[in-house]
């Protein structure tokens, strides 16, 4: 892999995990025309996750930094014997209700991931899921929404959600569209929408750098490739932390349906593509 492949790479990466166009979907389909195969590839895919992680955390420090200090409030509520009180305050809440969400997200990918791995190779399957993506994007604008905030979800909201994230372990799926989505069909004001939608891809992504990564870097990886792979790194933070701003933008202004336009095209290309070939 080069230097400039790097790039692209990490770029496309940062774009697609936070737009509503499939970050997995999309980088499979680009390591199949470079030419990208074998250990180097997981260990690339892993690193690069790094590189969205660093963008979450630019956008939502604030609220991660809040969550953070409620956790420890909340366990020192858990020994004193005051309970959880879930309902104390809005910040407990929503921590909770993230935690909830990683239940199922965490359950699919335990017992599915091998299953929908080999999907990765398969270009028309990437190709149909594009399409499907587009198609609840375009949905989710169609529907009428409630506006609940965060004292009014249910565990029931969060469970929802979680499971649309751990769908989208196949690729093609957009985790981000199929989260947001999920949010909105759960009745979610657009503006907790969005934000829940990525705050539960936090512990999904930090648990993959965390557990794949030391694999990934010995298996994959050497010495020369590290500049290589820092580049792709950094190049996915800077375009991750423009895809957060902008998808945060679109969905208040109810601009969702435009990536489903998107979405069809690239499926009906991979398609056409795949039966040219």
């Amino acid at each position: 892999m080069t230097l400039i492949e790097s790039i692209i790479l990490g770029l496309v990466q940062g774009l697609s995990e936070f737009l509503p166009i499939s970050s997995s979907g999309h980088l499979a389909i680009l390591q199949h025309f470079f030419g990208i195969e074998g250990e180097s590839v997981l260990a690339f895919a892993v690193l690069l996750h790094l590189g969205t992680l660093i963008s979450l955390v630019a956008v939502y420090y604030r609220v991660i930094w809040e969550l953070i200090i409620e956790l420890f409030a909340s366990i020192k509520d858990l020994v004193t014997g005051k309970g959880l009180q879930i309902n104390k305050n809005e910040t407990r809440k929503h921590g909770v209700m993230i935690v909830v969400a990683t239940i199922p997200t965490g359950l699919m990918g335990v017992f599915f991931n091998d299953f929908f791995a080999g999907l990765y190779n398969s270009v028309p399957a990437i190709g149909v899921c594009l399409i499907i993506t587009g198609c609840f994007l375009w949905l989710a604008e169609r529907m009428g929404q409630k506006e609940k905030n965060v004292r009014e979800m249910k565990i029931t909201d969060a469970l929802f959600v979680g499971l649309c994230q751990g769908i989208a372990i196949v690729p093609g799926i957009s985790r981000s569209g199929a989260t947001i989505v999920g949010s909105l069909f759960s009745g979610l004001n657009r503006q907790l929408a969005v934000r829940f939608a990525f705050l539960i891809s936090l512990p999904a992504i930090l648990g993959a750098v965390i557990l794949e990564a030391p694999a990934a870097l010995s298996e994959g990886l050497n010495r020369q490739m590290l500049v290589i792979v820092a580049a792709g790194v950094a190049t996915a933070a800077i375009s991750g932390y423009i895809a957060i701003k902008t998808m945060i933008s679109v969905v208040s202004n109810k601009k969702l349906y435009i990536f489903s336009f998107y979405t069809w095209i690239a499926g009906g290309l991979v398609l056409l593509y795949t039966f040219m070939s």
